[in-house]
């Protein structure tokens, strides 16, 4: 009897063409597609009125069921929003209120696609495995009795910083099908089996929302806040902003002021305070720093099986799609670690991800709490 798949099909090249080649390798497949927000909804639980402009989900549904009609598969549908709403988005804005900048991808994969998705296709729809689009690898390491996160052939696709959060249970009965694929090769498959979506645009912008004006998009849940703008090193008020929560560590683009001679990024948020503090980007110091706090964070494998002590050293990425940087890591509590790394590193930012990694295989990762400066 063939062993079940339910592939999360989201109506974009790379979960087409993981439900193609799982029918190749012999599998029963099926296809489920998430619908995780409703603008409307979304306002009425925040009593709200404005126009959010609503995501084209539909379309994405359409194409999902044109892909499943193509490849001969069936074709599920069911809603998360509440969920998204109570685990991912709410989270998201009050963490940009505190003046943090959060990965919502991070949050979306941890409790939407595999912990809500997970369950619904495993337990609802009877399922052996789930198999997702992401370029990442997984492996059983039987020495070690254990799953292992592996980063994806393509480099400059590996998604293993979004799935840092996952457990040995999810790993155990997930497939990614395209951990040996590059890009490029993806669009040719689909154009080979005659899916609508060889063409079509990658999906960007927040995790399920889509591509919108984030600022103009923030504000219909954090209302303005202005304060004013003020070089670090001198002191001097430079202009004003409409919320320090719209802004990022080592951001330079979109902070309006003109008139100056040299170019500036920003370098502080004083949240109580509402001042936003830039700094000149010939002095590039306020970016620096040696030590970073994680809390919350999730070791996808048993430690112990790797180093001896609760003092290690491995690899790290602070950001997507950033270099691995050595670091030095001591373990504090069951979830809380600190990271040590050269003050080359600039603009590790609270709120955001640490990921941690042993050659090719994703240790984990945790948000970091504190940066000390």
């Amino acid at each position: 009897m063939k062993e079940k798949v339910i592939v999360g099909l989201s109506g974009g090249v790379d979960s087409s063409i993981v439900a193609a080649i799982l029918l190749e390798q012999g599998y029963d497949v099926e296809g489920l597609f998430m619908r995780n927000w409703d603008s409307q909804l979304n306002n009425d639980i925040l009593g709200n009125n404005f126009n959010t402009n609503i995501c084209p989900q539909e379309q994405d549904f359409l194409d999902a069921q044109d892909v499943a009609k193509t490849l001969g598969i069936k074709l599920h549908r069911v809603d998360f929003i509440k969920e998204y709403w109570d685990h991912v988005f709410d989270y998201f804005i009050k963490e940009y209120k505190k003046g943090r900048t959060p990965n919502p991808d991070i949050l979306c994969n941890k409790y939407i696609k595999f912990d809500k998705f997970f369950n619904y296709a495993i337990n609802v729809l009877k399922a052996d495995y789930i198999a997702m689009g992401h370029y990442a690898g997984i492996q059983y390491n039987e020495s070690l009795d254990e799953y292992q996160l592996i980063k994806g052939l393509d480099k400059n696709k590996d998604q293993t910083y979004f799935l840092c959060q996952l457990s040995q249970e999810v790993l155990a009965k997930t497939l990614f099908p395209l951990h040996s694929f590059q890009k490029s090769e993806i669009r040719v498959l689909a154009k080979q089996h005659k899916l609508i979506t060889a063409e079509k645009k990658d999906s960007t912008g927040v995790c399920f929302i889509g591509e919108r004006n984030f600022i103009k998009f923030l504000q219909n849940y954090i209302p303005n806040q202005p304060g004013k703008i003020i070089d670090i090193a001198s002191n001097k008020i430079l202009g004003d902003h409409i919320g320090i929560m719209y802004y990022t560590i080592g951001q330079r683009k979109g902070l309006n002021l003109g008139g100056q001679v040299e170019p500036y990024y920003v370098a502080k948020k004083n949240v109580e305070n509402k001042i936003l503090y830039v700094s000149k980007l010939t002095d590039l110091q306020y970016l620096k720093s040696k030590k970073c706090l994680v809390t919350n964070f999730n070791f996808i494998i048993n430690f112990k099986n790797y180093f001896l002590s609760l003092e290690f050293e491995c690899s790290a990425k602070f950001r997507y799609r950033q270099s691995d940087i050595n670091v030095r890591v001591k373990i504090i509590n069951s979830n809380s670690l600190e990271i040590y790394y050269d003050d080359t590193v600039r603009a590790v930012t609270e709120g955001q991800e640490a990921v941690l990694y042993l050659d090719e295989i994703c240790l984990g990762g945790g948000v970091i709490d504190k940066v000390f400066r």
